[in-house]
C-alpha cells in the first residue's frame, strides 16, 4: 500500500467517523428535545395524515444517536466493530428517513445520501492496516 492510497483510507475514515459523529449529536438533540415536548405530530402531506408519537421517536433518536457517537470513537480509532456498528446504524437511519419522507422531503434526502455515503466510506476504504510486503 502507498502513501497515497494510506492517506485516502485515513481521509474516507476519518470523513464516515466525523459525519457519524456529527450525526449522531444532531440525534441525540432531537431526542432530548422530542423527550420534553411530548405532543403529538401532525403532518398533512399530499392528502395523507401521518401522526407520529414524539416520545417513541425521542427515544429512538436518541439511542440511535448515543450509539452513533460511541461508533465514531471506534471508527476514529480504526475499530473493526465500529465499522459493523456504523453500517448498521446508518441502515436503519436510511430506513427512518424513509418514513419521513412525506414530511421532510429534502432533509430526508440529504440524509439518505449522507448515509449511504457513509456506508460507502466505511465499506469501500474502511480498511485494515497497510499489509507488509512478503519476502520470497
Amino acid at each position: 500500500m502507498t502513501t497515497a492510497d494510506s492517506a485516502t483510507l485515513s481521509g474516507w475514515r476519518a470523513f464516515a467517523a466525523l459525519v457519524v459523529l456529527i450525526s449522531g449529536l444532531f440525534s441525540v438533540l432531537q431526542g432530548i428535545v422530542a423527550l420534553f415536548a411530548p405532543d403529538p405530530y401532525y403532518v398533512v402531506a399530499h392528502g395523507s395524515l401521518f401522526v407520529f408519537d414524539i416520545s417513541g421517536w425521542g427515544w429512538w433518536n436518541l439511542i440511535i444517536g448515543i450509539l452513533a457517537v460511541l461508533a465514531s470513537g471506534g471508527l476514529f480509532a480504526g475499530a473493526l466493530w465500529a465499522r459493523i456498528v456504523v453500517v448498521i446504524l446508518a441502515i436503519l437511519s436510511a430506513i427512518g428517513q424513509l418514513f419521513l419522507i412525506p414530511a421532510q422531503p429534502w432533509w430526508s434526502a440529504i440524509l439518505i445520501a449522507l448515509d449511504v455515503l457513509v456506508i460507502y466510506a466505511v465499506t469501500a476504504h474502511g480498511g485494515s492496516a497497510p499489509r507488509r510486503p512478503t519476502t520470497s
